[in-house]
Formats: C-alpha cells, structure tokens, sequence
C-alpha cells in the first residue's frame, strides 16, 4: 500500500471525552445552564493573549456556532451539538477560526482536531457576567435586518420561555413553562458529596424552598447536578429561601460523619430520581 493510501485511512487525532468541560473557566456553573436550558442570554470571556472580548451566547441565529460580527466582534453560541471529544476544545476551535475570518462571516461547526481548550485561551480573570434576555432582539443589534433575519427573530422569540437569573445565589435560574414553574440551580460540588448534603436536608425535611416549592428532581449536565424544584410562585419569591437554603447545604457538606439509614433511604431516593443531559 502506498503512502497516500495510508494516510487516506488514517483516522484524525481527538481530544479525550472530559465530562465537566467547563471546570476552570469563570463562570463555570453558568456557562453549563446557558448551555443547557436557559433560552437567552450572554456574557463575556476576554482571551488572554490580547484581551480581546468575546461575546458568549445561549443560541445564535440559525443554532450557529459562531459569527464574527460587522464590527468585528466574535460571538459564540453554546446551544450547539458538538461531538468531538471535548466541548470545551469543540469552542476554542470555533474561536480559533473566527480570528481568522473577515468581519460578517458565519463560524462553521468542525472537528477542531486536538489542540488547546477554552481553557486555555480565556483570561481567568475574565468576568462572565451574565445577562439574561427575554428574547432574541439582541440578535440585530448594531446591523440592518432584512425581512428575513426579522421573521427569524419573530420566530425565535415566539418560543422563549420567560427566564430569570437569581441574584442571592450563584447559577440558580427561575423558569416558567406553560402553567408550570420550575428553578433549577447549578450545584458546585462533585455529585457523590452533593447527594449525601441533600440526603441529610431531605431526611430533615429542611431542602425546600418554601410554601408550595418541592424539590422534583436532578439531572446531570457536563459533570454537575441540577436540582430542580417546582413552585407556584415568582422568581423575586425564591431568592431569600435560596439563600438560607444555600447556608443549610453547605454546612451538610461539611458534615462527614455517616448518613443515617433515613438519610441513606433518601439519597437512594435522590439517585432514582436523576437523568443525564450530558
């Protein structure tokens, strides 16, 4: 066999599987909900070779990756499936490629092959800063929209569910689907610890969030827990709760002394009720 034909048959490099892709970046908890299930909203990384400032996106035009904008500015969408390994190299690769497009230029999805990671690009100093939208209009700003960006704002808008960001706690975001309302809050702790503090809050009845708010369920994304409780109230409702709730968790994550066979029955509990995202 020739050398073109091995080469031919050759597979490309990939970076390994890295389960809590975001671990390391400023914001890291918000960067998985913007991924994961808040509609719109963005922040700001700043790299670290020249302080540049890149915009982060929940969703992009189109579900696009990337777009460098008319006046140059990078922004990049999360809402995207990537499946190369690694997201967080999936994204330094989008941004790679967007410093060497001319301004108004889409970003392609690709695999980005093994090269640095989001990590390592970002000033660690870099404030996120999210904020959350209550749709799309951002989408237009600083440009001149044609009839058919408009429908595709008016579209996208049409399918947002009202979303707000807590103030008293760190990635907590209040939501309302239909009648139903629901807070889901990233957790920072690795999972088996996580499970133990609820375990002993949930034995002791003491994990709610006030009247009328349970605790439903979690789901895994990007290597944390999401709890998530349902309530009948406002967002403005949950931010004092939260807070307490926040000092109860953290002292049961300093407690290590062995759960109880109450609090064993209710991290099992916990356990059943969870489902992977990704």
């Amino acid at each position: 066999m020739g050398k073109k034909s091995r080469r031919k048959g050759e597979k490309k490099a990939r970076m390994p599987y890295v389960a809590r892709t975001f671990e390391g970046l400023p914001g890291e908890l918000d960067l998985v909900a913007m991924r994961e299930f808040v509609p719109s909203a963005t922040g700001t990384l700043r790299l670290a070779a020249d302080g540049r400032e890149i915009r982060v996106c929940s969703l992009l035009p189109g579900n696009g990756a990337g777009v460098v904008r008319p006046d140059g500015e990078i922004w990049l969408g999360l809402q995207v499936l990537h499946n190369h390994g690694d997201i967080s190299r999936d994204l330094a690769g989008i941004v790679e490629t967007a410093l060497t497009l001319e301004p108004g230029q889409p970003v392609p999805v690709r695999d980005p092959g093994v090269g640095p990671r989001l990590q390592d690009m970002v000033d660690p100093s870099s404030d996120l800063g999210v904020t959350v939208h209550a749709g799309f209009d951002f989408w237009l700003e600083n440009v001149e929209a044609g009839e058919q960006a408009v429908a595709l704002l008016e579209q996208a808008n049409a399918g947002v569910a009202p979303t707000v960001k807590l103030d008293s706690v760190e990635a907590a975001y209040w939501t309302q689907m239909g009648e139903r309302r629901f807070l889901r809050w990233v957790q920072p702790t690795d999972e088996a610890p996580l499970l133990d503090a609820f375990a002993r809050l949930h034995a002791g009845q003491a994990d709610h969030l006030g009247e009328g708010v349970r605790l439903i369920g979690m789901f895994r994304a990007h290597g944390l827990l999401v709890p998530v409780w349902e309530t009948d109230g406002e967002a403005a409702a949950l931010e004092e709760p939260a807070a307490a709730l926040r000092e109860r968790l953290d002292e049961a994550l300093a407690d290590d002394t062995p759960l109880t066979p109450e609090q064993r029955d209710a991290r099992n509990g916990l356990a059943n009720r969870q489902l992977t995202i990704r």
